[in-house]
């Protein structure tokens, strides 16, 4: 079952690689159907917070009208950074699925792990791995693709 969202969030991360933005790509579930998706836009909105994670977020607050996503799921291409994080405690989602870890701004146990390592007001369970080979390649080939083009 985890393997079939990250696929919808590895769809997503493509929208985002063919948009020249860094592909990462979010869905979130509630009861077995994606709610909401969203792909990281920071380069084409010219915002810091245009995270595939925040703005799923967004999308789903509205869907649901609520700011509390209780009892959904997220499954995101890479580890979330610490703002993505502290969305993702602050919305109440209760489990999320990464692909593959961020060694470089990741906040779930990389670098540090901010759902774990700290006492808030609310406990998010996570799992990685969900098809990581597949989410590392898009990643790699991206930057390798954007190198070559700087040159």
């Amino acid at each position: 079952m985890e393997e079939k969202f990250m696929y919808q969030a590895l769809k997503e991360a493509e929208k985002a690689y063919n948009k020249l933005e860094v592909p990462v790509g979010c869905v979130i579930v509630k009861d077995g159907k994606i709610i909401a998706r969203a792909h990281n836009l920071k380069e084409t909105k010219m915002d810091t917070t245009k995270h595939a994670e925040i703005l799923a977020i967004q999308k789903a607050s509205k869907k649901l009208k609520s700011w509390r996503l209780i009892d959904c799921e997220m499954y995101v291409t890479l580890e979330p950074c610490p703002m993505c994080a502290g969305a993702i405690i602050q919305s109440r989602i209760k489990k999320i699925y990464y692909g593959t870890n961020d060694l470089k701004t990741g906040a779930v146990g990389s670098v540090l792990n901010l759902f774990d390592d700290y006492t808030f007001n609310h406990k998010v369970e996570y799992q990685d791995g969900i098809l990581q080979n597949e989410c590392e390649n898009i990643l790699k080939d991206f930057f390798k693709v954007l190198r070559k083009n700087k040159k």
